[in-house]
């Protein structure tokens, strides 16, 4: 697929990006190539290939779900202008 610069330029109108005609011309370019990319990776025969999260079968690595540092939060709101019930009063900005 192929894309004219009239279309290069719409989009461009509508995603309110100033172009010059060099700039229209480079990114037709780029905006075919790309779209050309894609019709060939579509015109690969994917059936019976299953879909797959990552290109290796690898697992993660996970550590235990340990607590490593001290609870402060009554330090941390003892120096807070307001708290109530263990949390932080704002102002409120959105009515």
């Amino acid at each position: 697929m192929s894309l004219t610069n009239a279309d290069v330029r719409k989009v461009a109108r509508l995603a309110r990006l100033a172009m010059s005609e060099a700039e229209i011309e480079s990114a037709s370019a780029q905006l075919s190539g790309i779209f050309d990319l894609i019709a060939e990776m579509q015109a690969v025969d994917t059936n019976g290939i299953a879909p797959m999260s990552h290109a290796q079968d690898l697992s993660q690595r996970l550590r235990e779900d340990v607590v490593t540092e001290a609870d402060q939060r009554g330090l941390f709101q003892s120096i807070a202008p307001q708290v109530e019930a263990g949390l932080y009063l704002v102002p409120q900005v959105i009515e």
